[in-house]
């Protein structure tokens, strides 16, 4: 059975949930996962969970279309919508130098990535606008490297 932790009944709307039991047998619990392509695994979180996110790319009914970027995790104090920083390099032609810039994305977290933290380095790919904000879903985390301080980008 689904996680019920909102006040509304959640269910994918792909599974049919009242099938008639033929023989009386114990039956799998059906989940609608798809693979989002582009060379991107579909987490086993996804397929194993029983979380229920329409806003998902592989659980629910958004694709993955457009642009392809990686961040930073910067904030984590939304549900589900996490925040990414995303560093780059601005030439000054009148000084001959470049100056550090960035720029906050606003991204929809799946709950199949359960531990994720600051500091760690995502791939999101772009969809549909999912609110005001957010046009962008998590595909792909990369643990931060623990242990001694790296050489970073910038």
């Amino acid at each position: 059975m689904a996680e019920q932790i909102e006040k509304a009944y959640q269910k994918q709307p792909t599974i049919f949930q009242n099938k008639k039991n033929v023989l009386a047998s114990k039956r799998k619990e059906r989940r609608y996962v798809r693979s989002v392509g582009l060379g991107f695994k579909t987490p086993r979180e996804a397929v194993e969970g029983t979380y229920i996110d329409k806003k998902c790319p592989f659980t629910g009914d958004v694709s993955i279309r457009g642009r392809i970027l990686t961040g930073v995790v910067a904030k984590m104090k939304m549900k589900r919508t996490i925040i990414i920083r995303r560093d780059y390099l601005h030439y000054i032609k009148k000084y001959n130098r470049y100056e550090k810039r960035h720029k906050n994305l606003a991204v929809h977290l799946s709950p199949c990535f359960p531990d994720i933290q600051l500091g760690d380095t995502v791939t999101v790919g772009q969809c549909r606008p999912l609110s005001k904000t957010v046009r962008f879903n998590v595909l792909k985390v990369t643990k931060q490297q623990s242990g001694k301080k790296q050489f970073q980008k910038f």
